[in-house]
């Protein structure tokens, strides 16, 4: 159900603001997804938002 950024993150920000749970959190170099909080965007929207908006696809579903 959660979501997990590898580390093709290129640290760009354009997932985090997309969270309605505000799993996702500025980490070293990459933005780091808090797999206990991620609800995969259930109940918000269609699909996940931050997969949606990621420009390089480095999110995915574990």
């Amino acid at each position: 159900m959660a979501h997990r950024i590898t580390e093709e993150c290129t640290y760009c920000g354009a997932c985090e603001p997309e969270c309605p749970v505000s799993a996702i959190t500025p980490g070293d170099s990459l933005y780091v997804i808090d797999e206990e909080v991620c609800v995969d965007c259930v109940g918000y929207h269609e699909i996940a938002a931050c997969v949606d908006v990621c420009p390089v696809d480095c999110i995915f579903k574990v």
